[in-house]
């Protein structure tokens, strides 16, 4: 079984900084793509970002571009999230993803999913 931890998460207020963790066990985790997503109460969820299998390549969802900062650390199995200058329409729960194949650029497939943290930014 896949399974990822997310922490990190709280309170902050509008313009404040956060940093969110994402630890994976169960299987290699180099092999595969990473992401966030997350979801606002009453709406869908939505891709936050992802980093590739190799950490070569970033994507991230327009609304938080040149915000939010994904990498990974192979070494410790650990994915993070780093959000600056942080939005009222970022709170949400943030849910730590992983791909169910190997390899892959892109993350697709959101196969496994963490239970969430909350990430509140008030004004």
């Amino acid at each position: 079984q896949v399974q990822l931890e997310e922490s990190g998460g709280g309170s902050v207020q509008v313009g404040g900084s956060l940093s969110l963790s994402c630890a994976a066990s169960g299987r290699t985790f180099d092999r595969y793509a990473m992401g966030w997503l997350r979801q606002a109460p009453g709406k869908d969820r939505e891709f936050v970002a992802s980093v590739s299998w190799s950490g070569d390549n970033t994507w991230y969802a327009d609304s938080v571009k040149d915000r939010f900062t994904i990498n990974r650390d192979n070494a410790k199995s650990m994915v993070y999230l780093q959000m600056s200058s942080l939005k009222p329409e970022d709170t949400a729960v943030y849910y730590c993803t992983t791909d169910g194949v190997e390899f892959r650029e892109r993350l697709v497939d959101f196969e496994y999913w963490g239970q969430g943290t909350q990430v509140t930014v008030s004004s």
